[in-house]
């Protein structure tokens, strides 16, 4: 039931999605804003709404972030959003009417846009990713860049409806967000074989 449900979002720089982020979480009682050093208007769009809590605090990677992001909900389940992404009206009516199973990690369907339009192709489109958890049973591992909720001896479960995620607003944004996943990969990475700076960008909700 979404009283029960904290929604909480990462946020830097978004002042061009955030107000439409926020908009579709007006039904929630407890939005979390962890902004992470914007210099735009994001933080004026956030305080403009009336469940919104606030908060500025630095960034060490995206595991640890929303780990720390999630610590200031009032409700041990959450639901993470990111500041250019959108839940939709069928999503927003199964939060509202699922009895959640504390045991169960839920996985969202991603759309993804560039500007306006829908990317119906290149791996983008329809992506699930697990977005809903209950913080008292599990958490986001430390990965800087690839983070995931742990669902060790937990179950996982597909919720009806959509995030629709609006990526990039133009090519440079896609440039910048890209390298800046391609530094933290490597870091997260250093001395492993295996690692090349190309795999940060596959399959990685937050950077398509």
């Amino acid at each position: 039931m979404i009283e029960h449900i904290s929604a909480v979002v990462l946020a830097k720089n978004n002042e061009l999605t955030i107000a439409k982020t926020l908009q579709a979480l007006s039904d929630f009682k407890n939005v979390v804003v962890y902004d992470n050093g914007s210099s735009d208007t994001t933080i004026d769009i956030a305080k403009e709404f009336s469940n919104v809590y606030l908060i500025q605090g630095e960034f060490k990677g995206f595991g640890w972030t929303k780990n720390k992001a999630a610590s200031y909900a009032k409700n041990d389940w959450i639901l993470i959003i990111d500041s250019d992404e959108v839940i939709d009206k069928e999503l927003l009516q199964t939060l509202q009417t699922k009895q959640l199973n504390k045991q169960t990690v839920y996985i969202l369907n991603f759309k993804a846009y560039y500007k306006d339009i829908q990317v119906k192709y290149c791996g983008w489109n329809n992506q699930k990713i697990k977005r809903l958890y209950n913080k008292s049973v599990t958490h986001y591992n430390d990965n800087d860049v690839h983070e995931d909720i742990m669902t060790q001896n937990l179950q996982t479960e597909e919720l009806q409806g959509n995030v629709e995620h609006y990526s990039y607003q133009s090519i440079e944004q896609f440039i910048n967000k890209a390298n800046n996943y391609s530094t933290l990969f490597a870091k997260n990475n250093a001395g492993k074989k295996s690692s090349s700076p190309l795999k940060a960008f596959s399959m990685d909700s937050t950077l398509l």
